[in-house]
C-alpha cells in the first residue's frame, strides 16, 4: 500500500512563494529541491491558491508571414536531408565502383591510384 503524503497550507504558499521570488525556475524545479512527489502538485497548488502566472505559461503570436516562413524553412530543411542522403549514396556508390574497377584492372593500391588521378576525367 502507497503511503499518502499530506502538505500543510503553510508549506505548499512558502514554496508559491519561493517559486514567485524565483528562486525555482519552474514548478517542476520547486517539487524537485522540496521532493514533492507528483509532476503536477505544484501545478496544482498554484491554481488552487490562483498563482497560475507563475509556471510561466509562454504564449507566441506570430503574424502570418512569420509561420509561413517557418513553414518554408522547415520543407527547405527536409529538401536539404534529402539532397544529403542522396549525395552520401552516390558518394558510396563512387568509392566502391573505383574499388571494383582498381580490383579488375589489378591495381593493389586504392588510395595510391586515387591520389595520382584526382581531377583526370
Amino acid at each position: 500500500m502507497r503511503s499518502v503524503i499530506r502538505y500543510s497550507e503553510a508549506f505548499k504558499l512558502q514554496v508559491l512563494r519561493e517559486l514567485e521570488a524565483g528562486k525555482f525556475a519552474s514548478g517542476a524545479a520547486a517539487a524537485r529541491a522540496y521532493g514533492i512527489s507528483g509532476s503536477g502538485m505544484v501545478r496544482y497548488w498554484a491554481r488552487k491558491y490562483g498563482k497560475m502566472p507563475l509556471l510561466g505559461k509562454v504564449v507566441r503570436v506570430e503574424t502570418p508571414k512569420e509561420v509561413n516562413e517557418v513553414q518554408e524553412l522547415r520543407k527547405r530543411v527536409r529538401q536539404l536531408e534529402k539532397a544529403l542522403v542522396d549525395a552520401e549514396i552516390d558518394r558510396r556508390l563512387e568509392a566502391a565502383y573505383v574499388r571494383i574497377a582498381c580490383r579488375v584492372a589489378g591495381i593493389k593500391d586504392v588510395d595510391d591510384f586515387k591520389k595520382k588521378h584526382v581531377g583526370k576525367v
